[in-house]
């Protein structure tokens, strides 16, 4: 029997987006976050925790964007022109973002600016990741061949939308948070480890409230969670997520870890990431064209796993030597120890 590539393939993808929601959403979280502190030894501390590994993040935004438009390209054709608009400043406010990040460090005069651009970059594209996410959900309009997107320039703007980018926002405050708790101590380690308390209660209220809304967006994802094998996975689902926020709260305030407070928020973010994808699939364009109605040619596919299964390993390898070379607390004075 014949591995089905379509799948693989689709899979692939999913997993190289929950790799980047995972690293870049601390990432991008750290930027917010950067408001809330006004010392500047505490911003120069933030900033360095990530320095190392910053931009090897976006690694799997690109893997992502690319496999897409190579897997999947009647999908890249559909989705692209429906979400121009937040993915054109996702993309802008991630190069303002990455410019404050280096230019902060060589000015003094203009240190403020840069500062208040990385945290404009990092709260738009927090906000434009989650309303594209939402506009996806929603469900995108095409036209009676299929093969071309139908929809005007502002249907990707909705209340459902909006609302999932600010929970992104708060979500990656969060992971921010509690990757300050790791890598911190003192002061700094104690405010975030009291706001990723609010911000754990605030992320929380979100996906109970997307995920009370999301069936109702369309028939088929009504009918995958509230008819047959889906109550009990949604009820699963939902006592997973419930159990692991607990966890985390207890981790951070009863036991006071160090660590656990972000795996456990991680752990929160990929489960709410699987049960997106026990939404759409099979559908790539929720509720409109599969994966197989818009996967490419199997010999391109064959052609680029190939070229993925001895990429995906090597950025594997690097990221995870990244981050243990540069594992343990940091301070400003000797760096990390």
């Amino acid at each position: 029997m014949s591995f089905d590539l379509t799948f693989i393939w689709a899979f692939l993808i999913a997993f190289a987006v929950l790799v980047y929601v995972i690293l870049d959403g601390f990432d991008l979280g750290l930027g917010i976050l950067f408001a809330t502190e006004r010392e500047r030894g505490d911003r120069d501390i933030i900033m360095n925790t990530v320095a190392p590994v910053w931009d090897g993040n976006e690694t799997w935004l690109v893997l992502g964007g690319g496999g897409l438009l190579a897997a999947f390209p009647l999908a890249y054709a559909l989705i692209l022109p429906a979400l121009y608009a937040p993915l054109i400043a996702m993309l802008l406010a991630l190069i303002f973002r990455g410019v404050a990040f280096e230019f902060r460090w060589r000015t003094t005069r203009w240190r403020g600016v840069w500062d208040i651009a990385f945290i404009g970059g990092s709260t738009m594209a927090s906000f434009a990741q989650g309303v594209a996410l939402g506009a996806l959900l929603q469900g995108i309009e095409i036209d009676q061949t299929g093969r071309a997107y139908a929809g005007g320039w502002w249907d990707w703007l909705t209340p459902f939308s909006i609302t999932v980018g600010l929970g992104v926002v708060v979500g990656y405050m969060l992971l921010g948070a509690t990757w300050l708790v790791m890598k911190t101590g003192g002061e700094l380690q104690d405010r975030m480890r009291t706001r990723a308390w609010f911000y754990g209660i605030a992320t929380v209220g979100f996906i109970i409230v997307v995920s009370l809304w999301t069936p109702f967006l369309q028939e088929g994802y009504y009918a995958r969670w509230f008819s047959g094998w889906g109550i009990p996975l949604a009820g699963l689902v939902g006592l997973s997520v419930i159990a692991l926020a607990l966890l985390m709260f207890r981790a951070l305030h009863v036991h006071r870890h160090d660590y656990w407070p972000f795996f456990l928020a991680l752990a929160m973010f990929a489960l709410c990431f699987v049960g997106l994808g026990v939404s759409m699939f099979p559908y790539i364009v929720p509720v409109e064209v599969t994966i197989w109605e818009a996967a490419a040619p199997r010999n391109a596919q064959v052609f680029m796993l190939i070229g993925a299964s001895i990429l995906i390993p090597i950025i594997l390898a690097y990221t995870a030597y990244a981050y243990w070379v540069f594992r343990g607390k940091i301070d400003a004075d000797t760096g990390y120890h």
